[in-house]
């Protein structure tokens, strides 16, 4: 597998393409992701179109057990955050199989 893309990396490329500064690519990025954390606390999703949608998810308390001992344990509620695909984006990474 290839190595993932570091932030730094990110950065640049998207300075590239845009013909921007690094620094000004730095605050687009963290402009972003502070946009989509607060939008997600307030609405309970953030879409980026063509990629997906995170959404803020509340999961049920529930009984689990314990790997080492097989002891029943409760586990309580919590709100979790999960991200969806797009649709266009996973078709483009996997396309579909030909049936």
């Amino acid at each position: 597998m290839a190595k993932v893309m570091t932030k730094s990396q990110v950065v640049s490329h998207l300075a590239e393409k845009a013909g921007i500064a690094k620094k000004a690519a730095v605050g687009i990025l963290e402009d972003l992701v502070s946009l989509a954390t607060r939008e997600c606390k307030t609405t309970g999703q953030f879409v980026v179109p063509g990629l997906g949608k995170a959404v803020k998810a509340h999961r049920k308390e529930r009984m689990g057990r314990n790997p080492q001992t097989g002891e029943a344990i409760k586990i309580p509620a919590r709100t979790v955050v999960k991200f969806r695909l797009a649709k266009a984006f996973k078709d483009a990474v996997v396309p579909p199989k030909k049936k």
